[in-house]
C-alpha cells in the first residue's frame, strides 16, 4: 500500500510540474487578460495586475480562471522605478479583487512586485512590468476571439 501511495504522489507531482511549465510569463504575454491588465502565475493562483499612476488593482483566480475569494487576505505592492521604491498596502474590495493607491508613477521600466497572503494559505509573490511593451511574437499572434475553441487552422477569407 505504501508503494501505491508513493507512486500516486510522485505521479501527481510530475503532472503538476508539467502543467505549471505551460504558465510562463511569455505565455501570459500572448493571451488577453480578462480586465486588460498583465497576468502572472504564482503558486495555485493567477494574478492580473491593472495598473495606472497612483492606483493598483489585482484580480485573483485559480488556474481555470475561476475567481478566488480573498476575504481576510493581506497584500502589499513594491513599486520600483530605478532606485526609487514605493510600498503600497492593498486591501480586499471585492470577491477576488485587491486595490491599493499611493504616490507613484509608472514607466515602461517600472517593476511591481505583489506579495499576497490569504487565510489558511502560504504567502505568494508575483513580478509585473505593467507598461513594458509586449514582445514582438505576442503582438503578431492572431486574434481568435470569435473562435469556438483553441484550434490552429486557417480559414479562407470570405469574398
Amino acid at each position: 500500500m505504501n508503494k501505491t501511495i508513493v507512486g500516486l504522489v510522485c505521479g501527481m507531482t510530475l503532472t503538476l510540474s508539467l502543467s505549471a511549465g505551460a504558465h510562463t510569463d511569455e505565455y501570459f504575454e500572448s493571451v488577453q487578460a480578462p480586465h486588460g491588465g498583465q497576468l502572472r502565475m504564482t503558486g495555485p493562483f493567477h494574478m492580473e495586475l491593472v495598473a495606472e499612476d497612483g492606483d493598483l488593482t489585482v484580480y485573483v483566480s485559480d488556474h481555470a480562471d475561476n475567481p478566488i475569494s480573498i476575504d481576510g487576505g493581506l497584500a502589499k505592492a513594491n513599486i520600483e522605478n530605478g532606485s526609487t521604491r514605493t510600498q503600497v498596502n492593498m486591501h480586499p474590495v471585492g470577491n477576488n479583487m485587491l486595490r491599493g493607491s499611493g504616490n507613484f508613477s509608472l514607466t515602461p521600466n517600472t517593476v511591481v512586485v505583489i506579495f499576497m497572503k490569504l487565510p489558511n494559505q502560504d504567502g505568494y509573490a508575483a513580478r509585473f512590468t505593467p507598461l513594458k511593451p509586449k514582445n514582438e511574437q505576442a503582438e503578431k499572434a492572431p486574434s481568435h476571439a470569435d473562435d469556438a475553441g483553441p484550434h490552429h487552422h486557417h480559414h479562407s477569407p470570405k469574398h
